[in-house]
């Protein structure tokens, strides 16, 4: 009795878990059904229809029922398979004979749509389009003016090339040159060829559309004319294709195109903008000869083999941005208008720009240029490929420039090194003044950044980021919406980033600045050696005429001391070719000469001025007036290094026996002053001439010192350009 009791009281229980059960079933099966119900008209919407063989009477159908495209008569032949294979070749000669024919008959122009369609066996365009000589007669009646002034293009060209041949091949008689002439738009979108590709002279007055095509075997493209915009975008070329002697009057487009065979299209001509944006080259790539007539934006590119770009023209940009060349690119003998964009490339193998020719205004902007100079390489001209490497920041390139640095060096081509390491302090002595004059974005008010050149809306967006975040570099600007490209490249010089300099900082900066320019303006920081003669020779030349006219005129009267009429001439002209020969090298070698001039100028005008009007001011009354202030060593004349020398002579009996007062009553006496000069300043001359140690004014003494002091800087900065430049020794330095 127990045992029913407790049976019948779980028996509501077991039944709701059981009604439970088959409900979850019944909705899991529902659910299920939907899903099915709804997803079977997904998949027929994604899936292609599929493609039916074409027969002579569905070829005969659709030639009697052409359809419209954009207005345009076109033959619809879309979504077959079209068997063009020798085993089929009654089909065959039938379908490009019906075609043919039905292009010739049309009053109009007649396109040929063929995507999504199959075409098997070798496909040969020019058995299908209209067949027209080029030259030697004219042109059919059925073209329109403006068809036949572009067919007429080619014609004086190919005649003379015509005329070349014959001549060079003696031959009598030659077949006249045909082309094949389509007049409206070629539709190949998502087209598959199975078989050999032949439009080899083909000249299409409409468009080409080709997008997503997959050519399976070769495709030749040769001598190929296209009047309208041509479409490669997507397309796939399994093996290898030619597109030799090809002209592009219009925009041409190969985005994200795979060629995985060799291509080559040497000596064609891109008259409009052209794009191989995001394209991959899995084989050998031929582009030498080209004409880029626009634009040719190769950037994203990837380049599994070796490229050629020989003896290319590129009258626009070219962008190569973020494209990775894993073999040689060359452009030896390439000629270039405008820049070339390399930003972000990388280069694993090596660039070869040996005999190209930049234009002015052209150069190789290289920031964020991926390069190891231990596995590729760089060449170019000895001496010009390094002008023109442009880096815009010195943020995010320190890297790059020192492995460009490093790259040059092992090749031995110095002076391209020291180009770019004098385009490395230029850059950073930018991103010093900026420090020193930029506004931080950090920190700055609103009234402040408005003056820089910020709009209101762009202040309010500055002012929202960085409540949230604070800059860390210049280039944060870019991911602000409101911000463009544009006018961050207008306010970039004028901005910086970084925490608020304290007084001692922002002195250190300013001290290095300033030591940083004197480089830069001197010496092209080491790295030319006529620059740093040039400074040299000007400076020996001032001092000389100094010392001179303070020891050759002391007074008028009671007896005077003054140099005559034909020693002041030579004097003068001493000093004039010593400082046109100076200003001649500044001039030619220096990039800014007046600049340069003028930081020579503070160094030697201001302290020898002072100096030499107070020795006028206070007159000179002290014993051997009569005297020279300089004496030599007359005990050895000879060419000699003065490096440890000082500019007087020790207060002893026995150097005043060694050393004579120089004499007045030569012709060549004036030449004592700027050898003097010349010692002080670069260690260097013909005679060890010291100022006397009896009598000296302390003014004159302090003149001579002054300068000797500049010496020792002016020397230090003279070996270490020629240690920067002389080959041998750069190597001894940085190799050893």
């Amino acid at each position: 009795m127990a045992t029913q009791r407790r049976s019948s009281r779980f028996t509501p229980t077991i039944r709701l878990i059981a009604n439970l059960i088959k409900l979850i079933l019944l909705l899991s099966i529902v659910m299920a059904a939907s899903s099915c119900w709804y997803s079977q008209p997904a998949v027929a919407a994604v899936a292609l229809p599929e493609r039916a063989p074409l027969t002579l009477e569905l070829l005969q159908a659709r030639l009697k029922s052409p359809i419209q495209t954009e207005g345009i008569r076109t033959l619809d032949l879309r979504q077959l398979v079209i068997d063009l294979r020798p085993e089929n070749a009654a089909f065959r000669d039938q379908f490009y004979h019906l075609i043919q024919t039905q292009i010739q008959r049309s009053q109009g122009a007649l396109g040929i749509d063929l995507s999504y369609s199959v075409i098997q066996g070798e496909f040969k365009f020019s058995d299908l389009g209209l067949r027209t000589p080029l030259y030697g007669q004219s042109l059919l009646p059925i073209f329109s003016e403006a068809e036949q002034a572009q067919l007429a293009r080619d014609r004086r060209r190919l005649s003379q090339l015509s005329q070349l041949s014959r001549s060079l091949l003696v031959q009598s008689q030659v077949t006249p040159l045909q082309i094949t002439v389509l007049r409206a738009p070629l539709l190949l979108v998502q087209t598959r060829f199975e078989g050999f590709v032949n439009f080899t002279n083909t000249f299409f007055l409409g468009r080409v559309e080709a997008q997503g095509a997959t050519f399976t075997q070769e495709s030749d493209w040769s001598e190929t004319r296209f009047s309208r915009s041509a479409n490669f975008a997507n397309a796939v070329f399994q093996r290898d294709v030619r597109f030799r002697s090809a002209i592009f009057f219009n925009r041409a487009r190969f985005n994200q195109a795979l060629f995985q065979g060799s291509v080559n299209l040497q000596s064609s001509e891109f008259r409009a903008s052209t794009s191989f944006n995001q394209a991959v080259f899995q084989q050998f790539a031929n582009f030498t000869r080209i004409q880029w007539r626009d634009t040719a934006d190769l950037s994203v590119t990837r380049w599994r083999d070796a490229v050629l770009f020989d003896r290319d023209q590129f009258f626009q940009a070219l962008f190569l941005s973020e494209a990775v060349f894993e073999k040689t690119v060359s452009f030896r003998q390439a000629e270039f208008d405008q820049t070339v964009n390399l930003r972000g490339a990388t280069i694993l193998d090596q660039a070869d720009f040996a005999d190209a020719r930049f234009a002015e205004r052209a150069y190789l902007n290289v920031p964020n240029l991926q390069f190891d100079p231990r596995l590729a390489r760089i060449l170019g001209d000895p001496g010009k490929i390094g002008r023109v490497l442009s880096v815009p920041t010195l943020q995010g390139n320190e890297t790059l420039l020192r492995n460009l640095v490093q790259n040059f060096r092992q090749l031995q081509e110095i002076t391209d090194a020291n180009e770019i390491q004098y385009t490395t302090e230029k850059l950073r002595l930018r991103q010093l003044q900026q420090r020193l004059l930029g506004i931080d974005l950090n920190f700055a008010k609103p009234t402040i950044l408005k003056q820089v050149g910020f709009s209101e809306k762009q202040i309010a967006a500055i002012q929202a980021a960085r409540a949230e975040q604070p800059f860390r570099n210049i280039s944060d600007l870019l991911r602000i919406n409101q911000i463009d490209f544009a006018t961050y490249v207008k306010v970039r010089d004028r901005i910086t980033v970084g925490q608020a300099s304290t007084p001692s900082g922002w002195f250190l900066d300013g001290f290095h600045w300033v030591g940083l320019s004197l480089l830069l303006l001197l010496t092209r920081y080491g790295t030319s050696f006529w620059l740093v003669l040039g400074v040299g020779l000007i400076a020996v030349a001032h001092f000389g005429v100094l010392f001179w006219l303070l020891d050759r005129f002391r007074r008028l009267h009671p007896r005077p001391i003054v140099p005559n009429v034909s020693e002041l001439l030579w004097v003068a002209g001493g000093f004039t070719l010593l400082t046109l020969s100076g200003l001649a090298a500044i001039f030619r070698v220096g990039d800014y000469p007046w600049y340069t001039l003028a930081c020579l100028e503070l160094v030697i005008v201001p302290v020898p001025s002072l100096l030499v009007l107070l020795t006028y001011w206070q007159g000179r009354y002290h014993d051997l007036i009569s005297e020279s202030y300089l004496v030599e060593d007359s005990s050895l004349r000879q060419l000699r290094f003065l490096i440890g020398r000082l500019p007087n002579i020790p207060f002893t009996p026995t150097f005043r026996e060694r050393f004579t007062p120089i004499v007045w009553d030569r012709r060549w006496s004036w030449l004592n002053y700027f050898d003097f000069s010349l010692n002080n300043l670069m260690r260097f001359g013909f005679n060890d001439l010291r100022l006397r140690d009896q009598h000296m004014p302390g003014l004159i003494t302090a003149l001579v010192w002054y300068q000797w002091s500049l010496g020792i800087l002016y020397f230090v900065l003279l070996l270490w350009t020629l240690s920067q430049t002389i080959p041998g020794l750069n190597l001894l330095i940085y190799f050893k």
